[in-house]
């Protein structure tokens, strides 16, 4: 079947009113990029800053939907070969006329800037076998096998003109030939202090409001609070949960949140008969029992520990995907606050006294991970679960989780495919070489497995989604995982400046609007 997709990103801009002083922005970001190479290393600042400066053949939008960039629209020739048409009236930030030769050039160096990369992007562009110049506004891209995230996988790549195809990552770090296509062009960077923009006045989406943004690290909490409070900063990311409320009641601060892309999850050993940190009468794991995960699953209170540990700034979750998404499945529903059904099924399981638990966790992780862990226990014990919790750094816990030295963990996935499937290999795909990675349960379903695979191979937009709904529900079922809620991104922007949340966590000027 041939599928043509041909949405056209709109590109009016509305432009208004505002002072000479308020053409200038300044944002306060929590950390600050590593690297001014879009292709060198994915990690959440750098992804961010780039898409302020670069973009892709598609991006993603404010719930990682897929939306039309470089290029204006695409269709699907056969099962492994796309042809994309490219818009003809975009210029580099250089003067240079975008043409599908940077496309080439782009694609061809991520494997190249993955050199000492702590993460590289080659994994995106990984079941590319070729990619062919057809006309210079027509590209083909041909995969290895049947790729339908292709476009997902497209939306993290940078295109940069074919003339910096051989600019090395420390000349991109030194300010030399960091040329995108973006709202902003690069003035300056500071590492760990201070990052310039100017505006792209040719920008093909419209140009942008601010004339200049600075973006300004604070990575102390209190700092960055303290910033806008004074009016140091028009913006600042990532509100410390504890100051939440009290910017929410400042009537010269307007508070934005979004549900986050961020999972926040239990992982429980599902693969020994005996578990270091989880012991029934016998000595056995009571974990390997569906009956007990659902027990514990049905003690959480999971709307009280995002009013009181996270201060509002979380979402309870019954799956993988927050809703909005492709692939969320409204009729999985969160599981709800039942103690009382808890202790039954843990009757049920053999279990009417309890059993003992050890839940580990790390406490510098994530926000609130450590106080987070201890509700948890607390939940965990009012059941007759004789729960002790333990936190340790990330450098340590994750390394041990990895090496299954624990019975119980918390763990956080981040949604960065914007579909299911982007989290539910690596975290209950059956543990081998090429899956799971993230299983540290040891969750394993043939079934799940079956399915899942399926969807990674099926083309058809109804029919995966359809094949990852089926896998959620399975892995749900057996509660592979625990979910438990996404963590919210914050944002507080000076009284009269608006922002468009986003799950991804993104800060992008482009979407700041003065009121």
């Amino acid at each position: 079947m041939r599928i043509i997709a041909a949405a056209v990103l709109a590109a009016s801009v509305v432009f208004l009113p505002l002072t000479a002083t308020a053409r200038d922005l300044t944002v306060g970001l929590s950390a600050s990029a590593t690297s001014m190479d879009p292709h060198f290393y994915v990690v959440g600042p750098n992804s961010a800053m780039a898409r302020n400066i670069f973009d892709g053949l598609v991006n993603q939008d404010a719930h990682q939907q897929i939306q039309p960039a470089l290029a204006e629209s695409w269709e699907r020739l056969d099962d492994i070969t796309w042809q994309f048409k490219l818009r003809t009236d975009v210029k580099f930030h250089d003067g240079s006329d975008f043409t599908a030769d940077d496309v080439v050039a782009s694609i061809s160096r991520v494997p190249v800037a993955a050199t000492n990369s702590p993460s590289s992007f080659t994994p995106y562009v990984r079941a590319i076998s070729e990619v062919i110049v057809v006309d210079p506004h027509t590209i083909r891209i041909v995969t290895d096998g049947p790729t339908p995230l292709l476009l997902n996988n497209l939306s993290r790549i940078a295109i940069i003109p074919a003339s910096q195809g051989e600019t090395s990552t420390e000349e991109m770090n030194r300010g030399n030939g960091v040329i995108g296509t973006g709202p902003f062009r690069f003035v300056s960077w500071t590492p760990d202090a201070e990052i310039v923009l100017e505006r792209n006045d040719t920008y093909w989406a419209g140009a942008p409001e601010w004339e200049k943004v600075t973006f300004r690290i604070f990575s102390n909490n209190s700092a960055r609070v303290a910033a806008i409070l004074s009016g140091d900063v028009d913006l600042i990311e990532n509100i410390p949960t504890a100051d939440t409320r009290r910017l929410e009641d400042s009537t010269s601060i307007n508070v934005i949140k979004a549900t986050g892309n961020r999972l926040m999850y239990l992982h429980m050993d599902q693969d020994r008969e005996e578990s270091p940190f989880a012991s029934g009468p016998g000595g056995e794991n009571p974990l390997l029992k569906p009956e007990v995960r659902r027990a514990l699953s049905l003690s959480i209170n999971r709307e009280a520990i995002v009013d009181r540990v996270m201060d509002g700034q979380g979402t309870p979750s019954g799956q993988v995907v927050p809703e909005g998404y492709f692939g969320y499945d409204a009729a999985l529903t969160v599981d709800p606050y039942d103690p009382d059904r808890a202790r039954e099924m843990l009757a049920q399981a053999g279990y009417p006294d309890g059993f003992t638990l050890t839940f580990h966790a790390s406490n510098d992780r994530y926000p609130n991970d450590s106080r987070v862990a201890q509700a948890l226990g607390q939940f965990f014990s009012r059941i007759g679960v004789r729960t002790s919790v333990e936190t340790l750094p990330g450098s340590v816990y994750f390394s041990r989780a990895s090496a299954l030295e624990f019975s119980f963990i918390m763990g956080g996935a981040a949604v960065e495919t914007g579909e299911p499937s982007g989290v539910l290999g690596p975290l209950l795909e059956t543990y081998g070489e090429q899956a799971g990675q993230g299983n540290r349960g040891r969750y394993s379903s043939p079934e799940f497995d079956g399915i899942l695979g399926q969807a990674r191979a099926t083309l058809d937009d109804d029919e995966r989604e359809m094949l990852l709904k089926k896998a959620t529900e399975i892995a749900m079922g057996d509660l592979g995982i625990i979910p438990l809620f996404f963590l919210d991104n914050t944002w507080a922007a000076k009284g009269g400046l608006t922002y468009e949340g986003r799950s991804d966590g993104y800060t992008l000027p482009y979407y700041v609007s003065a009121e």
